[in-house]
């Protein structure tokens, strides 16, 4: 009987008995692609142009999606001190106590849907994303009573009474914004699941002048304080969530078959897998928060929370960058190996990591030079500036770390995976060979080549 090996080797022609598969365009680089100065930098270039095409709309998307929350930071810390501890406050602790559990929510949409997607089953997609909305929608209402008793959970928790009661108040007005993200990150993740990532590149950039503009017309026009910065974060997120619904709806005629009773059916299992992803991603997130509880209880904690919120409204920033370069090295490795280019895959975690270094070194520097001004940015606070120029160090020293770890976490497991695709490549010649290797030592561990000499022993015996 014929066999097929699992996979084709590159330079082997097809069997009989298995279709011919394509060859990969591009061949793996050669033994001392980069020893001389002309290899190494045709080499440096090819890798800058495959890394930042990916890189660059995913960590531009995660940039434009965070700067909604810098802007409303920098328009509120104008106001005064106060309001800027108590807006950081609210979106670093309520806030993003809820974004990440929703996010997390989404994640099982985007398991589903990508294997929905890759089986070709591309009709399920539209009864996915209604489940998770239908979950979705009933984990913000689980998640009201933390909105609206945000300022005695605050105070409880040792922070300024003026700050969480002025901190409580922006929390129950972004109350509208919670329920867009019921909407806005299951149509995300359908969208990610066929790979239309553009789409919502432009939406996250089209609406981030767009809240810019009602900040300050909000703010600073009609003289609503933290009212209005609460009104600017509700209209934006609702306008992201309307154009992907709109787009999913209008545009994804493939995976949108209309609204369907189906999506109330299997919703327990869907569920617990849902629960899984959010409960992992809140403890990851859940360290930035500890960090701002800790700060208020310092003294001076007006002081205290707004200059740390300052840092990390910077360092998050360079942090979205980088996790676009996470999402682009794993697709990168990933496209190498699989076309068997191991060369390719090496050369281009090191490229990714000397660049992403580079940069990180660049805004350390940026940082520390402008150490003294850039606090001007979210306050016109003296005392404030003071603070965080204080803390410039320690920021510069957390960009230079950003900007290596994404890099190594993205390409770090796959090494594993290297193993097992060269496995799979020579499983059709060796699978005979390591059965009967592995039945010899069997039968040595369990002792049967004893019994059987023993019994070569007796039957000569009894011939003789």
């Amino acid at each position: 009987m014929e066999t097929t090996p699992l996979l084709q080797r590159n330079n082997e022609p097809p069997s009989p008995s298995s279709p011919a598969l394509p060859l990969p365009e591009q061949e793996d680089y050669p033994p001392g692609a980069s020893k001389t100065f002309k290899g190494f930098k045709s080499l440096f270039w090819k890798e800058t142009v495959k890394l930042w095409e990916i890189a660059g709309p995913i960590g531009f998307s995660f940039v434009c999606e965070y700067s909604t929350y810098t802007l409303t930071s920098i328009f509120v810390g104008h106001l005064g001190n106060l309001q800027l501890s108590a807006v950081s406050v609210s979106l670093s602790v309520i806030i993003t106590f809820a974004f990440g559990f929703l996010l997390g929510m989404g994640s099982a949409l985007e398991t589903l849907c990508g294997q929905a997607f890759g089986a070709g089953q591309v009709h399920m997609l539209g009864i996915y994303l209604q489940r998770s909305s239908i979950i979705s929608f009933i984990t913000c209402v689980l998640l009201l009573p933390i909105y609206i008793f945000a300022a005695p959970l605050l105070k409880v928790i040792g922070q300024d009474a003026d700050l969480s009661d002025l901190a409580g108040k922006f929390t129950r007005l972004t109350i509208p914004s919670l329920f867009s993200w019921a909407i806005s990150f299951p149509t995300q993740k359908f969208l990610q699941a066929q790979r239309k990532v553009k789409v919502a590149t432009c939406i996250s950039a089209g609406a981030l002048p767009l809240h810019a503009l009602w900040l300050w017309l909000f703010i600073y026009e009609f003289d609503w304080g933290i009212t209005g910065a609460a009104i600017a974060v509700n209209l934006t997120d609702w306008t992201i969530a309307l154009a992907q619904a709109v787009y999913v709806m209008g545009w994804c005629k493939e995976g949108w078959h209309g609204f369907s009773l189906s999506a109330f059916k299997d919703l327990w299992s869907f569920l617990t897998l849902s629960l899984a992803s959010a409960v992992m991603l809140c403890l990851e997130a859940w360290y930035m928060v500890s960090i701002f509880l800790l700060a208020g209880h310092l003294n001076n904690a007006v002081i205290a929370v707004g200059s740390l919120a300052i840092c990390m409204n910077i360092n998050v920033i360079e942090l979205m960058l980088f996790l676009g370069v996470n999402a682009a090295i794993s697709v990168r490795v990933s496209n190498e190996l699989g076309m068997g280019h191991p060369k390719g895959a090496k050369y281009s975690v090191y490229v990714t990591v000397f660049q992403s270094l580079m940069i990180g070194l660049v805004c350390m520097a940026v940082v520390l030079i402008a150490k003294d001004y850039f606090a001007y940015l979210f306050t016109s606070s003296e005392e404030m500036r003071v603070a965080t120029s204080k803390l410039a160090f320690i920021l510069g020293i957390t960009m230079v770390l950003n900007s290596v770890q994404p890099v190594i976490s993205g390409s770090m497991g796959w090494d594993a995976r290297w193993n097992c695709f060269a496995d799979l490549a020579a499983f059709d010649c060796t699978l005979q060979n390591q059965l009967e290797k592995r039945a010899e030592r069997m039968r040595r561990w369990a002792g049967e080549e004893d019994e059987k000499k023993n019994n070569h022993m007796d039957d000569a015996a009894n011939e003789a």
